[in-house]
């Protein structure tokens, strides 16, 4: 299928060819009709990337402050990696979109095949020929309803809740200052709720629209027939709400609304202008100054975005689901009319031209559409979706795949998210004696990037396809944590050797049904990504503190800190907890340094549940005591860990040094480069392992046993006691 997209780094924009984004469950797969350029957010995006890196940087302060953090933690050649990787990426375009349902995923029962229906977000109601929609992202069209008009329902939302944010009552006066796509919407929905409504903005076309479409009056800011329209409607007294639907970087909006308020009134931000207040001016009026997020109440919780989980309507009447439907709704009565809004209809074929047209400016216009082809939609069925360390049982063992020993080793991936085009294909591209023969990943656009940086034979959604495929030796499942265990399973039974990105399972079921793959197929070729263990200077520091003869005692202090909010690792009920998804590093790291398997664990917590404090006990009497801290201060170091056995002490500063004490003193030198958790190192080890047929880096009763002890935290947590691990070696 087809996907507008634009390189940020260089601003190209491209219509790509991607693979079709997989049917998930919660949601529908939407072919689409109409996509609504929104000709201020996305032709501000599209001038970004055309940027210097210096005014990229300029016009997103926030991006370059994480930088900044991010070069302090990790080191400057790993944050260059990083940042030059999102840079020089394919983004896509679009948030607003009309189509026809293709396919239903498990768990929705509200529309069927061959639906019209409005989508919303800018992940999923993308200008591409197919988008797969999350269940509150998107709503049926009314009866009569044209598809064009339909298309614009996401910014209509945008604009309804920047209505209700200024709390409007009949016989109310408003102003709109600019008078843009959205801007012209809320003089509609201000108009239909009997409010009369003065707009504001420097083009006298955009003012004569305003006025066909409800505004009492409208003019330039500069003018006084703005003032004086402001003043006979109000008897001098002022506005009761301001709407700032202007951009840009000028004051002016902000000024304006101060002035021509009335004691008391509200003013509403809608849109991305500048905002510095002036004091006096707000001060002595006490206004109230209000934001409005987006399409309304569950914007950014992927709880309600990505799982489905609606909000009480008693509790939040009306959330961006119900908003777009309101709006389709008034639109479907004629109460708002989107048509004078259109200014330009293009054949989706046409769209890198659109853009450019509309960025040189020799295409003038409020809202643009595209149009998509006419294909019907095709029925598809949807797709359905003490703590016991369990005993590793395998059948006849399968035989280690016969290799040439000159041909390369064939690796497919499953996933191609931020870790894996970070931290492991730049370790794989172009290296001699590797081909990377398919990406998989079931958004398009993912799969597409990966193929184009880093030199993919093919990318796909088809992921039985590619298990099916005799010519791939290793399969690299690297997608999010509640995925790995089933994609795991899959690629095991398919004869694979399997390299899984830690969590290897969730749960202990999810754990038992990974063995019983292994006991059936007799293929236990299977690497967890727990890193540190490889890590070259870790490896150093315990080759000179060397083996241990009685109880050591080990402590780690992970300073893992705050998540942005939005991170998909906060989805605790689908993704489990943080120490759930990563805690498997720490534990490995412990185990593999004391050389033994934890017998118990004892985990307490903070309230929430945010900082932890994991005891582990192995044979011999040896302890290891893990901090797993969010709220230390960001630039204290992410890792720190002490060895202390038989008068000997072992000491790691975040992979920067590492140093031994007692006997011979050792002290590493600063390392001149990047911090190296031993990404690379596990990739040599495993690379080594398939092509030889030998066995895996680290015997798959290890994996078993970590991911045991991992799990048993959160059973530690919910007893309030330790927890033994039966059944441990």
């Amino acid at each position: 299928m087809k996907q507008v997209v634009q390189n940020y780094k260089s601003g190209e924009l491209a219509l790509l060819d991607v693979p079709v984004p997989g049917c998930k469950p919660n949601g529908v797969l939407v072919r689409s009709a109409y996509s609504l350029i929104s000709t201020g957010t996305e032709l501000m995006k599209v001038s970004e990337a055309s940027m210097s890196m210096l005014g990229k940087a300029r016009s997103r302060p926030d991006q370059v402050a994480k930088v900044m953090q991010s070069v302090a933690t990790n080191g400057l050649t790993a944050t260059y990696r990083k940042v030059n990787n999102r840079l020089d990426s394919y983004t896509p375009l679009g948030y607003s979109l009309c189509g026809v349902v293709e396919q239903v995923g498990a768990g929705i029962d509200d529309v069927a095949v061959g639906d019209l229906v409005a989508c919303a977000g800018n992940e999923h109601a993308l200008h591409a020929e197919l988008n797969w929609v999350p269940k509150n992202l998107y709503a049926r069209l009314p009866e009569g309803l044209a598809p064009r008009h339909a298309a614009f329902g996401t910014v209509g939302s945008i604009a309804m809740q920047g209505v209700r944010r200024g709390e409007p009552q009949l016989g109310d006066v408003a102003l709109v200052i600019g008078l843009g796509l959205i801007g012209q919407l809320v003089v509609q929905l201000l108009a239909a709720s009997g409010v009369r409504v003065v707009g504001v903005d420097p083009d006298p076309a955009r003012c004569e629209l305003a006025e066909r479409l409800g505004a009492a009056a409208c003019g330039d800011p500069e003018s006084t027939a703005v003032q004086n329209a402001v003043a006979e409607l109000t008897d001098g007294h002022g506005v009761d709400q301001v709407y700032l639907a202007a951009g840009g970087g000028s004051n002016q909006p902000v000024e304006l609304a101060a002035r021509l308020s009335r004691d008391r009134g509200r003013v509403v931000d809608i849109g991305k202008c500048r905002l510095d207040l002036p004091w006096n001016a707000y001060y002595e009026k006490e206004l109230d100054v209000r934001f409005s997020r987006s399409y309304g109440p569950g914007r950014y919780d992927p709880e309600y975005e990505l799982e489905g989980r609606d909000y009480p309507i008693g509790y939040v009447r009306w959330t961006e689901r119900r908003n777009l439907a309101c709006f389709l709704d008034l639109a479907a009565r004629g109460r708002i009319d989107v048509e004078p809004l259109v200014s330009h209809v293009a054949d989706f074929d046409d769209a890198v031209e659109t853009y450019q047209r509309l960025k040189d400016g020799d295409l003038k216009a409020v809202a643009v559409l595209f149009r998509y082809p006419d294909r019907a939609p095709r029925a598809v069925e949807a797709q359905a979706p003490e703590v016991t360390v369990p005993a590793v049982r395998r059948s006849e063992p399968a035989p280690a795949p016969t290799r040439s020993g000159k041909g390369p080793v064939r690796l497919a991936f499953v996933g191609a998210g931020n870790y894996a085009t970070s931290m492991l294909l730049p370790h794989l591209a172009q290296r001699e004696g590797v081909e990377l023969s398919a990406v998989v990943t079931t958004t398009a656009l993912s799969a597409a990037n990966a193929q184009q940086k880093f030199g993919f034979a093919g990318a796909t959604t088809d992921l039985d396809a590619v298990l099916g495929d005799p010519s791939v030796d290793a399969v690299f499942v690297v997608t999010r944590h509640s995925s790995h265990a089933e994609l795991t399973r899959k690629a095991l039974l398919a004869g694979k050797a399997v390299f899984v990105e830690k969590p290897l399972a969730l749960t202990e079921d999810e754990l038992a049904d990974v063995l019983a793959a292994v006991k059936e197929s007799g293929n236990d070729r299977l690497q967890v990504g727990f890193n540190r263990r490889f890590a070259p200077l870790l490896r150093e520091g315990r080759k000179r503190f060397g083996p241990t003869t009685g109880p050591a005692n080990l402590r780690y202090l992970v300073n893992a800190g705050r998540l942005d909010h939005g991170s998909w690792y906060l989805q605790q009920g689908t993704e489990g907890s943080r120490f759930a998804g990563e805690g498997g590093h720490f534990i490995d790291t412990a185990s593999w340094l004391l050389a033994a398997d934890p017998v118990s664990v004892y985990a307490v917590a903070t309230p929430g549940n945010e900082d932890l404090q994991v005891v582990l006990r192995y044979p011999g009497g040896s302890t290891a005591t893990i901090s797993y801290v969010t709220t230390g201060p960001s630039g204290f170091p992410k890792e720190t860990l002490d060895l202390v056995a038989d008068g000997r002490a072992l000491r790691l500063d975040d992979f920067v040094r590492a140093s031994v004490y007692g006997g011979k003193r050792w002290v590493s030198s600063r390392l001149p480069q990047a911090r190296d958790k031993g990404q690379r190192a596990e990739l040599d080890a495993f690379l080594r392992a398939v092509r030889a047929g030998a066995p895996m880096p680290v015997p798959l009763e290890s994996l078993v046993a970590t991911t045991a002890a991992t799990l048993a935290v959160r059973a530690s947590l919910a007893a309030g006691a330790p927890v033994t691990l039966a059944g441990a070696r």
